[in-house]
């Protein structure tokens, strides 16, 4: 049975199809084979609509939401002009401001693609024109966006809670951590590469320029405050920050700043739908696809044999590791996510892993993934954007999805990375 729904999810994804259609495949497949027939379809439905019932997945097309309004309007470039008045003059300084921009904005919408686009689109032509490569530049910001799954709030960890039964909260705080590695380790390799290359540096901003931007992105900087300001202290839920957050940018956009009109509503409700659509989908899908593996025992079938049960818990942590890793460089990182962390359970239950610290190695490998050839979905966001050819794109990749590799074993040796703020808070 595991053979002919594996082949058939292949030869499906190879003629084109969209994934959410190999996997409802593959699942009716496997139901059919498990009950001889369609007796019982009944129930194939009832894990699919129970993959999309859990209250916190509201927080998804909130956050999805409070990222479109944010993109379409003043927020990111504030928060962008606040960090080059202070880092933009020294060696390596427009290179750092992108990765820390991208670090804030991910603080703000939670997602790697409107990262892409809010942070790329105008930093992009100010780094070639100051004398960086292109495929450097792609690379940076490809890279960087991917910091938005781990910072909080992270549409990635929302899946991983729902699907695992874990806290969302105490995931997002733990990802803050790591978040902040990733960006101090970026930030260095941007400098040295600044060094090696002689790339010129930005005009030093006045302490007065330095105010005046501070000042005008002081309502931007209330996102992150909302959201882990909120959990942190008991405020809000995960879920209840969300829509605070969705509350906050109309007030910001649509009153403060006034960059945006009622005429906007409909587009930017459009967007949102659509992408929400598309991912609750492909978690309803994905739910029964892992129900049916799950009810026929394919995960400790699959372990056993492979032995990843007698590995211990870092032995279990590399597996997991090194499996999200490869399948989030050809498939979508919310499908991988709802396929493999059931498969992995049984391992992480038997080895007593922290499922916070698990949480947090996933969504860094798919993260890694998503900027990982061949098929990491923000190389392709990145083709489209600044219309530029695929291998130009990837050209520079190899030192960031290195030291994102070193940020995952570092994790491995060093879990408190990870959990210490989440003990400070939650223990």
């Amino acid at each position: 049975m595991t053979t002919i729904m594996v082949v058939t999810m292949i030869a499906l994804l190879l003629l084109g199809f969209p994934m959410m259609v190999p996997l409802i495949t593959a699942a009716i497949i496997g139901f059919y084979m498990m009950f001889n027939g369609f007796g019982q379809m009944d129930t194939l439905i009832q894990q699919m609509m129970a993959g999309i019932r859990p209250a916190s997945l509201i927080a998804v097309p909130m956050f999805i939401l409070a990222a479109d309004i944010m993109t379409r309007g003043q927020s990111a470039n504030r928060l962008i002009d606040m960090v080059m008045s202070f880092i933009g003059h020294i060696k390596g300084g427009l290179a750092v401001s992108t990765a820390a921009s991208c670090t804030l904005f991910g603080a703000v919408s939670g997602s790697t693609q409107a990262t892409v686009v809010a942070v790329g689109s105008p930093l992009r032509p100010k780094m070639l024109k100051a004398g960086y490569s292109d495929s450097f530049t792609l690379a940076l910001i490809i890279n960087a966006s991917d910091i938005a799954f781990l910072i909080p709030p992270s549409i990635g960890m929302i899946i991983y809670g729902v699907i695992s039964g874990t806290s969302i909260g105490e995931l997002f705080i733990a990802g803050i951590g790591p978040g902040l590695l990733i960006l101090f380790m970026f930030s260095a390799y941007c400098i040295v590469y600044a060094i090696v290359k002689d790339v010129p540096t930005e005009e030093r901003a006045s302490w007065k320029e330095r105010g005046v931007a501070v000042q005008k992105a002081l309502w931007p900087l209330g996102f992150p405050v909302i959201i882990v300001g909120g959990i942190y202290g008991g405020i809000f839920s995960p879920t209840e920050a969300a829509a605070a957050c969705v509350l906050y940018a109309i007030l910001l956009e649509f009153v403060v700043f006034r960059s945006l009109k009622m005429n906007d509503i409909y587009a930017i409700a459009k967007s949102t739908g659509l992408i929400t659509a598309v991912v609750f989908i492909l978690v309803a899908v994905g739910n029964s696809f892992s129900w049916i593996i799950s009810f026929a025992q394919i995960p400790q079938a699959i372990l056993e044999s492979v032995g990843v049960n007698d590995a211990g818990p870092t032995g279990v942590l590399i597996a997991i590791c090194i499996s999200f890793f490869i399948a989030c460089m050809f498939v979508d990182p919310i499908v991988v996510i709802l396929v493999l962390t059931p498969i992995f359970a049984p391992a992480i239950a038997a080895t007593g892993l922290d499922p916070v610290l698990v949480g947090i190695l996933i969504t860094l490998q798919v993260a890694i993934g998503s900027a990982t050839p061949p098929f990491g979905c923000d190389i392709f966001t990145a083709i489209a954007i600044f219309k530029r050819p695929y291998w130009e794109v990837i050209k520079g990749t190899p030192p960031f999805i290195f030291m994102l590799i070193l940020a995952a074993a570092l994790l491995i040796m060093f879990p408190q990375i990870a959990l210490f703020l989440r003990d400070v808070a939650f223990r």
